[in-house]
């Protein structure tokens, strides 16, 4: 009896000498996918908003006022240079041509009345039978009528120009455009609409702008004296279409305008495209898409981070598994990556996902990734 109360004091004595708590064993670290970067050769893509127009847009109007005689084109026709595409009504200007050439005949008959007269006066005041006067009189009207046949021809000539201008022909191969006016209309050469477009689209120009920060990386990137010389070492360029799809064939920048826009603060380029079979039409908008090739870029994906205060942090694991939250710089972006300016390095680990369970110097258990994420970059 006295060994049992002995023993039962000695038990109430150690449980109160513990605390009556028994002892809770650290938490086990995170086990957590980990990443290691690598440098490599990254691309990235930025696209532009661009509008299209033919190599050559032209307008296409009357020289000469008349009656719309005959439209011999279609809209959205295919044209081949000095194909012809409208007729004014041609019979005032070849009665025009008839009354030039009945003027120039009058002018070359007075020209053969003075000569005779000059013929006839020479061997009297030679003979001194009238006075030289009388022959200078003469010779004058001679050298007048000789200008007035000059004159006629220039009538005539001008006459055949307007008569010829009556039919108007293709300047150049390409598409013809609306044709707001119809057969039987008065057209003018001041009319405030034209016959038509003509667009000569064999290729396109693609027109597109530049901020100044994106100016002032693009002349860092290619170097040289000049803007021709900087032009050269350009990589194609795509072009996306309304559709998304990307054009089949690459284009070539070309020309940079002289001076920024004071309006929009940006500047413009344009890239020429081939179009030998006719895609592309003056009109059509797309994206310009310019390609950026940066050398030993680290890619890491968006979900790797986490965004507080407008800036982007990464977990990065040291060679304890310790984590620390580390700012970082990003120069571009797909749908799921980053590519880093500054911030990490080659080498570097950083946790991969469960990042919202994780705070500033928490240990983890690192885990080999599964799956290795996208790394192709674009802006």
């Amino acid at each position: 009896m006295k060994t049992t109360l002995s023993i039962f004091i000695l038990a109430i004595l150690i449980a109160g000498c513990s605390g009556g708590q028994p002892a809770v064993p650290p938490p086990a670290p995170q086990a957590l996918q980990v990443m290691s970067l690598q440098g490599n050769l990254q691309t990235t893509y930025t696209e532009y908003p661009a509008s299209i127009q033919g190599a050559i847009d032209l307008e296409i109007r009357p020289q000469v006022s008349g009656i719309l005689d005959k439209i011999l084109v279609s809209e959205g026709a295919a044209v081949t240079k000095g194909q012809p595409l409208f007729k004014i009504d041609e019979r005032p200007f070849k009665e025009a041509l008839n009354t030039a050439k009945a003027q120039l005949h009058a002018a070359q008959a007075s020209v053969t009345n003075a000569q005779i007269e000059v013929d006839k006066l020479t061997p009297l005041v030679k003979n001194k039978v009238v006075s030289d006067y009388q022959l200078k009189t003469a010779t004058s009207s001679y050298q007048s009528a000789l200008a007035n046949v000059e004159q006629a021809k220039a009538g005539v000539a001008a006459a055949n120009i307007n008569l010829g201008y009556t039919l108007i022909k293709a300047p150049v191969s390409g598409y013809v455009g609306r044709l707001p006016k119809k057969q039987g209309s008065i057209v003018s050469p001041t009319d405030p609409i034209a016959l038509t477009q003509l667009s000569d689209a064999h290729e396109v120009h693609v027109y597109f702008a530049l901020g100044e920060d994106d100016f002032n990386a693009f002349n860092a990137k290619y170097p040289g004296n000049t803007v021709n010389e900087r032009l050269k070492k350009l990589p194609g360029v795509s072009l996306l279409l309304a559709d998304n799809t990307v054009y089949g064939k690459e284009g070539k920048i070309d020309m940079v305008d002289g001076q920024f826009d004071k309006q929009t603060g940006s500047i413009s380029l344009r890239a020429t495209f081939p179009n030998q079979q006719g895609l592309l039409r003056s009109g059509n908008t797309g994206k310009i898409r310019l390609k950026l090739d940066h050398d030993n870029a680290i890619t890491i994906p968006q979900s790797s981070t986490v965004e507080v205060q407008d800036k982007i942090f990464v977990f990065v694991v040291d060679g304890s598994n310790k984590v620390t939250r580390t700012p970082i710089t990003i120069s571009g972006t797909t749908g799921t990556n980053y590519l880093v300016q500054e911030g990490l390095k080659s080498g570097d680990r950083i946790v991969f996902d469960g990042i919202d369970k994780l705070k500033d110097g928490d240990t983890i258990k690192p885990e080999k990734l599964k799956e290795e994420p996208i790394t192709t970059a674009s802006r």
